[in-house]
């Protein structure tokens, strides 16, 4: 009992020893209909500025490239083209040298290919063996038309001492001291002597027609040397045109079965030469693109090759019309079916300044951008506005 007891004296010492616990607050629920708190509410407002300013700034950005858009018309329905020029022999013969190779760069008057000129020189001797042919004989008519002249002189002296006889004998027979046999005689001779200078004033006028009508003519500028003047200048064309030589800068392309020994044609197409320094750009744009676009406007080229270089370039010309137009079976939409289609015209621009350091080909895939200097502005409902007016 005594233990017992001192236990329970221990308990209640530590019991009267112990802090005093605090005492439970009750927690209260705020019934659901009371206001949000303060933090809630403003999380709100800002969520509804983001979403309305969201559309507004879309709008906007827009609206601005809307009314500053439609200056610049861009494609990439674009290739780079360079002229092409058919290389042919004017004169026919067997090539005896080449000195070119397919895909081979060439300058402007360099020496591609040769043909035999033996039969070339031989025709020119001929041509100016003809040439002194034509010269002699001209001074030959000249003699004969001098000559024709000193008989017409001789002739016409006749006919003078024929008329003085025939007057004379005409005086005696009036008188009765001739006989008329004389007088006969001596009309006869004077008829002789004007049928003889009628004769050589004929001659005369051969002889100068001969001469071009004009007994003084040069005689290089008598009709016959001319013509044959004319033959040796042919002959020495085509002895000349023996050696082909390249007519611009450009490089040579389908000439791998163009050998030594060919015997080729006068004008027989024989490779192609394509001329670097002329370089254009063709484009197809819509027809709905070309609203403000003219001749003269400045472009940038971009060509696939390239891309981190731009070209600056100039519209040239717009096509007459469209590709289908110029194809060889237009196409015919007078069918109820019909479905309108955008059509596109090609738009020619040339290169003002070349990258010569760079290897521009024909054929080539380009993107064109035409700055056309006309945006749709403010009033663009109502008409267009130039790029000064867009502020």
């Amino acid at each position: 009992m005594n233990a017992v007891a001192k236990i329970d004296e221990n308990v209640t010492k530590l019991e009267m020893e112990a802090p005093e616990k605090p005492a439970a607050t009750p927690v209260t629920v705020a019934p659901p209909e009371q206001p949000a708190p303060v933090p809630p509410k403003k999380r709100r407002v800002g969520r509804f500025l983001l979403m309305f300013a969201l559309p507004v700034a879309l709008i906007a950005g827009g609206s601005y490239v809307w009314v500053t858009g439609g200056r610049y018309q861009e494609t990439d329905n674009a290739n780079l083209q360079q002229a092409k020029v058919s290389i042919a022999a004017d004169t026919a013969g067997r090539i005896v040298r080449v000195d070119i190779a397919d895909n081979q760069l060439v300058k402007q008057g360099d020496l591609l290919f040769a043909i035999d000129p033996e039969p070339y020189r031989i025709a020119l001797a001929q041509a100016d063996a003809a040439v002194a042919g034509a010269r002699l004989n001209v001074e030959q008519l000249r003699a004969a038309y001098s000559q024709a002249m000193a008989q017409e002189k001789s002739d016409s002296s006749e006919v003078e001492y024929a008329q003085s006889q025939y007057d004379r004998a005409a005086d005696l027979a009036q008188k009765g001291i001739n006989a008329k046999s004389a007088l006969d005689e001596a009309r006869n001779d004077l008829d002789k002597a004007k049928q003889q200078l009628a004769v050589a004033q004929q001659g005369i006028a051969s002889a100068k027609a001969a001469l071009g009508g004009n007994p003084d003519i040069e005689t290089d500028k008598h009709p016959t040397v001319m013509a044959a003047l004319a033959a040796r200048d042919k002959a020495a064309y085509d002895l000349a045109q023996t050696t082909v030589r390249a007519p611009a800068d450009g490089i040579v392309s389908q000439a791998a079965s163009f050998k030594v020994g060919q015997y080729v044609g006068a004008g027989t197409p024989l490779f192609s030469l394509v001329e670097t320094g002329d370089t254009w750009i063709d484009a197809n744009f819509k027809e709905t693109q070309l609203t403000n676009m003219k001749p003269g406007q400045k472009a940038e080229i971009v060509v696939d090759t390239y891309p981190g270089k731009t070209f600056e370039a100039t519209v040239k010309a717009i096509g007459a019309g469209t590709g289908a137009e110029f194809s060889l079976l237009p196409a015919q939409n007078a069918t109820g079916n019909w479905v309108k289609v955008t059509q596109r015209i090609p738009v020619r621009l040339q290169l003002t300044d070349p990258d010569g350091k760079m290897a521009l080909r024909t054929g080539m895939s380009a993107a064109v951008t035409v700055d056309t200097g006309v945006s749709r502005g403010l009033p663009g409902i109502f008409g267009h506005a130039t790029a000064g007016e867009v502020k």
